[in-house]
């Protein structure tokens, strides 16, 4: 018996972009055929593959009605907005079927059988929910839930799932060449009032780590300095960021590679992927944040960064009706 036959869960649709992944693709696959809930339309989108990438989605599109093969112009810009455009393809592809949730897939990513029975719950449970997801796990026992300030207001993007009506809000992906694509959907849609949730309760695994398909570590680290600076970060959060690197070896030398790539976008005056009203946003968020950060410590308790910031909301909202 399936264990969400007692509930109607919302109808979801997946995306995933896939461009030369014929070492992780399949995984991902049997990941999503194996879950409890199977969505109602998966794309997998062959974004100009040279191996065996359209082969491995159309074994599996032959034995799965829901799965399906889109293929986008071959083309040679390796830059960010590739994802947006092939996620925002997908999405026009489907304009005629049913659902309420949409989600984006890395086709990378691992999870357990009831992982999108818990997220699809979630929506039923928070009417207010425009985008869901959990911390991801990588290699090196890498936890967002420990080692990233993005916080549960954050959905990382290699598994995102959108309400349909957040995603038309926000009007889809953004095609920025420099990155940071599922950032500014998320952000957008909380700026526009809708509550974006990570949930602590599960994991995926990224089976790639961030930012070093092309590149090392290092240089990776430098790239995500400079998308600090032109997706509008404060000057004062990224010295905080900085200083947080430097002081845990062995992140010295990651410190100041993000610093430098910060520094050196501010220099070139690199144009920046986001609006001023998302910039002031975004600077007002990480200034509540580092504040709720410095109040915890103050108090001399320890910092849980994956909490902090939601911690504070829920305290105010607590004193706001009293």
């Amino acid at each position: 018996m399936n264990p969400a036959s007692a509930i109607t869960l919302p109808r979801c649709i997946l995306i995933t972009p896939a461009r030369n992944e014929e070492g992780n693709l399949e995984r991902t696959i049997l990941s999503v055929v194996a879950q409890t809930v199977h969505p109602v339309k998966w794309i997998i989108v062959n974004d100009g593959s040279t191996d065996s990438t359209p082969a491995i989605i159309d074994r599996y599109a032959a034995a799965h009605k829901w799965i399906e093969r889109l293929d986008m112009p071959s083309h040679r810009d390796r830059s960010f907005a590739a994802k947006a455009h092939c996620v925002n393809a997908a999405w026009r592809s489907v304009a005629g079927l049913q659902y309420e949730v949409i989600g984006n897939i890395d086709a990378d990513v691992s999870f357990e059988p009831d992982y999108l029975e818990f997220l699809l719950k979630k929506f039923l449970e928070m009417p207010e929910l425009g985008v869901a997801g959990t911390p991801l796990q990588a290699e090196g026992g890498y936890d967002t839930s420990k080692d990233s300030f993005e916080g549960e207001n954050y959905v990382a993007g290699p598994c995102q799932l959108f309400r349909r009506t957040c995603l038309e809000d926000v009007g889809g992906y953004v095609p920025n060449k420099a990155g940071g694509v599922d950032w500014i959907a998320v952000t957008t849609a909380r700026m526009k009032g809708w509550t974006t949730r990570s949930f602590r309760d599960k994991r995926y695994f990224h089976h790639r780590s961030f930012g070093t398909a092309e590149r090392g570590p290092l240089a990776a680290l430098y790239s995500y300095g400079e998308k600090d600076y032109y997706l509008g970060g404060s000057p004062l959060w990224e010295m905080c960021r900085v200083a947080y690197r430097v002081a845990r070896p062995p992140l010295l030398f990651g410190g100041m590679a993000l610093g430098l790539g910060f520094i050196s976008a501010a220099v070139r005056r690199v144009p920046r992927a986001v609006s001023p009203e998302l910039m002031r946003f975004h600077r007002h968020e990480q200034m509540q944040k580092l504040k709720a950060i410095m109040g915890t410590l103050a108090r001399f308790r320890k910092v849980d960064a994956f909490s902090v910031m939601t911690q504070r909301e829920r305290a105010a909202k607590g004193s706001s009706r009293t």
